[in-house]
């Protein structure tokens, strides 16, 4: 009895032997797993500081409109960054508006037989351009000047008998005077007179339609202009009221572009329409060609309401058929010009707190400067306040570029202060002697606004050079 416990102490000492044997390592975990977690805080905490020093690396001034990408390794100190740079100058920016046009002619005219008949010829080329008057086409005749003959018969026999009558009148008023036949056989001689007179005028009438019918057999163009596909050929029978048509005649010169104009633009258009007038360019599909210039003409009498738009009408000489009917192209109409200083699209950029650009100075140093933008086109920017004509701004590489921080220009950049000097002193090149020039092309060129102006004399320049 007395050996039990003995076992049973043995097996409890046994069993607790594993268990200190398993508890013996924990101490080494938890100081491995303290050791990680310490590692982990130091890598938060470090990336937070280096946040925090990225954050407060701009300056005060860059940053209310917005730090540059640099960072604390990007420019701002040492060599610099290499930008693209442009010099501000004075000019002036067309005030336009841009719209998908449609090329309307301004008549069109349908040509449809009036008589019916056999289509004995036809005398158009399809696609050739008419005047008004030509003969286009002619229909069969002949029986419509047996219906001419015919009628002028009839009135020739009506007035004979309206002669005979007048004679037998004036004999009964010569008895009636002798007192040798009654009144009543006067007035009903007067009577019939009256009677064959009418017939007459009646006849005449029908003479008169005969000789419609006659000239309706032969076709002519009621306009000028360009004559479309032929509808019907020789030999067939057309009819005076059908709804098909021989052919198509269209007004190209002059043409007219119909586009729409935003209401809001509405009041401004009235506006530089009493000024003067408007006008209007029709350019390529990629609005990198003009194709036309023309005159505003007049805009329609009330707003689509379900577009918000109104129509617009624009007249253009069309002299060298340049647009063709039908054709879209994009208008462009110009309602004057704001001036201000001009800079590159790219050279302006907008902050938290507005547009601002970069300003380099003579220390090849970018300063942030707060700056109004005005109109604007696809290439340039006009810029109403906050820059002056002839200094220099960061156009390329701004997005690496710090308030205060150095930057470095491109080789083809380096001469931008004395061109900028250029710029104060001649902030327009001088305008091309346009007394040389033909009277055609010089109108041309008049109404063209000063961008197209330099993009053609600058064509006419290469055309000499390439002739030499």
């Amino acid at each position: 009895m007395r050996g039990k416990p003995e076992n049973t102490s043995t097996m409890a000492e046994s069993a607790e032997s594993p268990a200190r044997a398993t508890a013996a390592p924990r101490p080494h975990r938890k100081g491995l797993s303290f050791f990680l977690t310490l590692v982990v805080i130091a890598l938060l905490a470090g990336g937070a500081w280096w946040l925090a020093q990225r954050g407060k690396a701009p300056a005060a001034g860059g940053a209310a409109f917005g730090p540059g990408r640099g960072g604390p390794f990007g420019g701002g100190g040492g060599a610099g960054v290499t930008v693209g740079a442009a010099v501000a100058r004075q000019g002036a920016l067309p005030v336009v508006i841009d719209a998908l046009g449609t090329v309307t002619p301004p008549i069109t005219s349908t040509l449809v037989p009036q008589v019916s008949g056999v289509l004995t010829e036809v005398l158009f080329t399809e696609g050739q351009m008419v005047r008004k008057g030509e003969v286009l086409a002619r229909i069969d005749v002949r029986p419509y000047e047996q219906q001419l003959a015919q009628a002028r018969g009839q009135k020739a026999r009506d007035e004979a008998q309206l002669v005979q009558a007048r004679l037998t009148l004036s004999r009964y008023q010569t008895l009636l005077a002798q007192d040798s036949i009654a009144r009543q056989d006067v007035d009903t001689q007067a009577a019939l007179v009256k009677q064959l007179e009418g017939v007459v005028e009646s006849d005449t009438a029908s003479v008169r339609s005969a000789e419609l019918n006659v000239g309706f057999a032969t076709l002519r163009a009621p306009i000028t202009g360009r004559i479309g596909l032929r509808a019907v050929d020789p030999g067939n029978l057309v009819t005076s009221g059908s709804t098909g048509s021989i052919a198509t005649i269209t007004q190209v010169a002059p043409i007219d572009v119909v586009f729409s104009v935003p209401q809001e633009r509405v009041g401004a258009v009235l506006a530089a329409q009493k000024a003067g007038r408007l006008p209007v360019a029709a350019l390529d599909r990629a609005r990198t060609q003009v194709l036309a210039q023309g005159q505003f003409l007049t805009l329609d009498n009330a707003v689509n309401a379900a577009t918000g738009t109104v129509r617009a009408k624009a007249r253009f000489a069309n002299a060298d058929g340049a647009l063709f009917p039908g054709q879209f192209v994009n208008a462009r109409l110009q309602l004057g010009q704001d001036e201000g200083v001009l800079l590159p699209v790219t050279a302006v950029r907008t902050g938290p707190r507005g547009d601002y650009v970069y300003v380099i100075d003579d220390e090849q140093t970018a300063h942030t400067r707060a700056v109004t933008r005005g109109l604007a086109n696809a290439e340039q920017v006009l810029i109403t306040q906050g820059l002056k004509a002839g200094e220099r701004v960061v156009a390329e590489g701004g997005d690496r570029v710090k308030d205060g921080g150095k930057v470095r220009l491109n080789q083809d950049e380096k001469q931008a202060p004395a061109q900028a000097g250029q710029a104060q002193a001649a902030p327009e090149s001088k305008a091309p002697d346009l007394s040389r020039l033909p009277p055609d092309v010089r109108e041309k060129v008049a109404k063209m606004t000063p961008e197209e102006r330099r993009a053609f004399f600058a064509q006419r320049r290469g055309q000499r050079a390439g002739g030499q």
